[in-house]
């Protein structure tokens, strides 16, 4: 299987901009990235600025994911493949001051399958629902901080 379905974004604007496909090609990881078969997708304010204009429309969306780890590239211990995961989605540049965030200025989780660095990809064990998990990466954590900060 060389495609996946992803929900992507045509343009600027409400809902339909948001267009379900079946051909889109799964991406492969890079050297220090891993490969994640995506088990649910939260979505929140980045998702809803970036089809108003603030983020790139060339991405497909989505910043909190839950999944598995299905591949990995270069540099990049295959030992993880298999492991339930959270994806932390600010990815911070190696030896710059630059970030890129996950579902905005990179490919998201509104596909099947996503590709991140491995170190923002978090192994954890829980017995909550990939769908409750995957309100964590960046809702949870944005109300949270509005509420104790």
């Amino acid at each position: 299987m060389d495609t996946m379905s992803a929900v992507l974004l045509k343009g600027y604007g409400g809902f339909e901009q948001l267009e379900y496909r079946s051909d889109v090609p799964i991406p492969v990881p890079c050297d220090n990235e891993v490969l994640i078969r995506v088990h649910a997708a939260g979505v929140n304010n980045t998702d809803i600025n970036t089809r108003a204009g603030w983020y790139s429309r060339s991405v497909t969306q989505g910043t909190d994911a839950c999944g598995s780890i299905v591949a990995v590239g270069r540099d990049v211990d295959a030992a993880r493949i298999g492991e339930r995961v959270l994806v932390e989605p600010v990815f911070r540049v190696a030896g710059s001051a630059r970030v890129a965030y996950f579902g905005s200025e990179r490919d998201g989780a509104f596909a099947q399958y996503a590709c991140a660095p491995a170190a923002h990809v978090h192994a954890l064990s829980s017995s909550l629902s990939d769908a409750e998990l995957a309100c964590f990466p960046c809702a949870y954590s944005a109300a949270e901080n509005m509420l104790t900060g």
